[in-house]
């Protein structure tokens, strides 16, 4: 089983044909991510009290590269501008439910938090397909993105912003991300800091960090066997083989994991890291290191050129 989280303020642009597997799969698929998000239900499943679960929590935060500068790489071939200031940026996409909690701190100024930092993320589906890109084809044999049955809009779907509360923390509920050849799996992010929310968007100011973080290969071959990952078949790229984690942990984007259920890792995972940046550094990641991680074939071109509607969005507040 696998999760899914129904945005009905957004719908796809195009019509769906829906198979009854499909359907079937997505009715699993929204009991396991509803569950994922429910903290009575996670205590009950792991056998731990609320207070052990912060503990856990919050020594996990404290071990994710506090205080130390994170190592900047490039932005990839899939950034879109105009992401949509939201929580939950699922729009209905099937796969294992993620939480993700990001704290954003100076490292020029005794790990203070970046209070009102602006944190933008981008990763693929399950399937390896981005959105804006959805022709890009993700390597191995994949079904084509238009039949997982979703009602996600093809331009914006698994793209988002938060802005950081007074601990300069922001959550995300998203999936987690598939493979495609030749990257390993992974979720782009940003921090931008200096603008402000305008029109269900984030505009203005600079970017101070670009990065990529990245999931444990023990908890990636775990995943990618569920539905509907495993309807990507091919050789997915390890840790050690990707072309732009360097091995350095936490500092480099390694996410710290914890499964909602041990035993059952379709029911999702709680993911946090501690991005330490220097506010007074722009860095857009643009030719920074590391490769972009471009499909062997079906190679987007320029950016999509009706931009995503803001109208759209679903604002949420960081917690």
């Amino acid at each position: 089983m696998t999760g899914t989280h129904k945005d009905t303020t957004i719908t796809r642009r195009r019509a769906i044909a829906v198979t009854g597997g499909t359907v079937a799969a997505g009715g699993l698929a929204i009991a396991g991510y509803q569950s994922a998000f429910a903290d009575g239900a996670t205590a009950a499943a792991t056998g731990t009290t609320a207070t052990e679960t912060a503990a856990a929590s919050a020594s996990a935060g404290s071990s994710s590269g506090t205080c130390v500068l994170m190592s900047s790489v490039t932005e990839g071939p899939y950034y879109l501008d105009g992401a949509l200031v939201r929580k939950n940026i699922t729009e209905g996409k099937s796969g294992v439910p993620l939480t993700l909690r990001i704290t954003v701190q100076d490292t020029t100024e005794s790990c203070a938090p970046v209070a009102g930092a602006a944190v933008e993320i981008w990763h693929c589906d399950a399937w390896g397909y981005y959105s804006g890109y959805t022709t890009a084809n993700p390597g191995g044999s994949a079904p084509a993105e238009s039949e997982d049955g979703s009602t996600a809009d093809d331009k914006t779907y698994l793209r988002g912003y938060q802005v950081a509360n007074a601990n300069g923390v922001v959550k995300f509920e998203t999936i987690v991300p598939g493979w495609y050849t030749p990257r390993t799996c992974h979720i782009h992010v940003k921090v931008h800091t200096g603008g402000e929310k305008e029109d269900g968007t984030y505009e203005g100011g600079k970017v101070n960090f670009t990065g990529q973080l990245f999931f444990d290969d023990t908890v990636a071959e775990q995943i990618f066997e569920l539905e509907p990952y495993s309807k990507h078949t091919g050789t997915w790229t390890k840790l050690d083989d990707d072309m732009v984690y360097d091995g350095g942990g936490a500092s480099s984007g390694l996410l710290s994991l914890k499964p909602v259920h041990k035993k059952d890792p379709s029911k999702g995972y709680k993911g946090s890291i501690t991005l330490g940046i220097d506010p007074d550094t722009e860095n857009t990641g643009a030719g920074s290191g590391g490769g972009g991680g471009t499909p062997p074939s079906g190679t987007p071109g320029d950016a999509p050129s009706d931009a995503p509607s803001a109208s759209a969005s679903s604002t949420d507040s960081s917690s």
